[in-house]
């Protein structure tokens, strides 16, 4: 199969989402689309990542994205996951592992020197037309958002160890433009 790669098209598929309803990539036309893949509901990297996501989805909705998980766990497991971590997004239930198929992300992993095969904790990024604008291969569990929001700040950030360069930036001009729509939409 031809890896998925920056710049190339973004598979299509049809899967359900927790409550059974088919969820396609050309139902989000017009949206830009965060279609991360992890491992498992209810264990603790997901469970952070998909809470870092939940607590910055507001922003993530204002920059135009729509957020869609991806796990092999079935719909009920979902359902459940959603109601324990008051999810706002929908998760996919790609038991047949269609989806993982098509986007390269069912691999061999290895664990205590054991390989089995699972699911690449990995995000896609794709835009309005459908292309794969950006691939994070290494997700912060934790600060998954950021670096969604901030692909340049988080690049430096793991290049440049001292901090200092990272700070300079986030000063003045960003919050200024930002503070004043915040004030008039509430």
């Amino acid at each position: 199969t031809m890896a998925v790669q920056i710049g190339s098209k973004a598979p299509d598929f049809n899967v359900n989402d927790e409550n059974g309803n088919l969820v396609s990539l050309s139902g989000f036309k017009g949206k830009k689309v965060v279609l991360f893949f992890y491992p498992k509901d209810m264990t603790p990297g997901c469970t952070a990542e998909a809470c870092d996501l939940r607590d910055n989805y507001k922003t993530l909705l204002k920059q135009g994205y729509e957020v869609v998980g991806v796990s092999t766990d079935n719909e009920k497991s979902h359902q459940k996951f959603i109601e324990k971590e008051k999810l706002p997004f929908r998760l996919l239930a790609d038991v047949d592992k269609k989806l993982h198929a098509a986007y390269g992300t069912w691999v061999e992993k290895s664990m205590y020197g054991r390989t089995y095969m699972g699911t690449a904790r990995k995000t896609f990024i794709i835009n309005e037309s459908g292309i794969i604008e950006e691939i994070i291969e290494k997700v912060d569990t934790k600060n998954h958002a950021s670096q969604i929001l901030n692909p340049a700040g988080q690049a430096t950030a793991t290049k440049v160890p001292s901090k200092k360069k990272a700070v300079k930036k986030i000063p003045a001009k960003p919050a200024a433009k930002k503070a004043p729509k915040k004030t008039r939409r509430k």
